[in-house]
């Protein structure tokens, strides 16, 4: 890709030289636990690490101490195999009261059984009360929710189990559509990847946004990618709902340019308006209106990046009525203006 492209793509460039401000080069290292178990997902342990490695050493390149000491830890500290199979060394479970910045709990399919270890879920509630902060990345929110780490809390995680999150931890007010949430001194990411968002994020935090924007740069990434993780797929977000409501979503799909009411829905459907909006809800963990706009936006993305329409005629054709209409449900959704989409996406 050329650097005109790669500018186009509002992707980050290397720098030649990179700068950190003063405050970069601190005097003491935070250090960053990363746990792992077995079955964790890969990305989840590698994508944060590499972030605050590349830091240590773009700091170090520019005459800094590097500002982290890693740690890969497990229960057992015999090393740990991946979900992909790659095996990942590991340091025992630090004691309770070692020295501690940041702990980030990984997901992957082996949380589950993670969950059900009370030794290791007394451990995270236990070290997360030293940490000057806590993260989870993708589904690790399910072992910060089973210590309560997460209980009052803002929340995210993998798109696909949003709902499941909040059914087992009705305590935490999960949010389906941010790449991460920040509450306080407690983080979640979405999935897989965002964990590198999350990163740089936390990079950002410590150390300011020059710094977080040359290991940006360094690494090839957005520091702040466009929009949530909804913009990836609103087909998918409804996915789990398709033995339900799959013949409705296609039904829906076909007429985004009608007036789509809820009467109208519900008698798609066969059910009451108020017996439809309840079970709609509770399969998709979105109101009848929200997954609307979600696929009108969906298909409005479409068209913004394959074809050469006009704004106002994508609005009409998707159903939105108006330009100004579909701005908002844009930046409702994306955080970004359907101008700005075509801008990054358009082919």
């Amino acid at each position: 890709m050329d650097k005109a492209n790669l500018r186009g793509q509002a992707l980050a460039e290397m720098p030649k030289s990179p700068r950190f401000p003063p405050s970069s080069q601190t005097s003491a290292a935070r250090v960053i636990e990363v746990l792992a178990y077995p079955s964790v997902q890969l990305l989840d342990v590698t994508g944060p690490l590499q972030v605050f490695a590349s830091t240590n050493d773009l700091v170090r390149e520019a005459g800094g101490k590097p500002p982290y000491v890693l740690d890969v830890v497990a229960k057992g500290g015999q090393g740990v195999t991946a979900s992909a199979g790659l095996g990942i060394a590991t340091r025992p479970l630090p004691r309770i009261g070692a020295a501690l910045d940041t702990l980030i709990v990984a997901g992957g399919p082996g949380v589950e059984a993670a969950t059900a270890d009370p030794v290791l879920v007394d451990w995270v509630r236990r070290r997360a009360g030293q940490a000057r902060r806590v993260a989870s990345v993708c589904t690790g929110a399910f072992l910060l929710g089973a210590s309560g780490v997460l209980d009052g809390r803002r929340a995210a995680t993998h798109w696909s189990v949003c709902a499941e999150l909040a059914r087992r931890f009705p305590a935490v007010r999960v949010e389906s559509d941010p790449i991460f949430v920040r509450d306080g001194s407690v983080w979640t990411s979405a999935g897989v990847t965002a964990g590198i968002d999350l990163a740089l994020a936390l990079v950002e935090q410590d150390l300011g946004r020059t710094a977080a924007l040359a290991v940006a740069r360094y690494l090839v990434v957005f520091l702040k990618r466009p929009g949530g993780q909804a913009q990836f797929s609103a087909a998918l977000s409804l996915q789990s709902a398709e033995d339900e409501f799959g013949a409705l979503h296609d039904w829906i799909n076909k007429h985004l340019s009608d007036d789509i009411s809820l009467p109208r829905l519900a008698g798609q459907a066969g059910m009451s308006e108020r017996s439809f909006s309840r079970h709609y809800a509770e399969a998709t963990g979105l109101t009848p209106a929200r997954a609307v706009e979600r696929l009108r936006v969906e298909a409005a993305r479409r068209l913004l990046s394959e074809s050469r329409l006009p704004v106002k005629r994508i609005s009409q054709r998707c159903g939105f009525g108006s330009e100004e209409t579909m701005r908002r449900s844009f930046l409702r959704v994306l955080s970004a203006t359907p101008q700005d989409y075509r801008a990054r996406f358009s082919s």
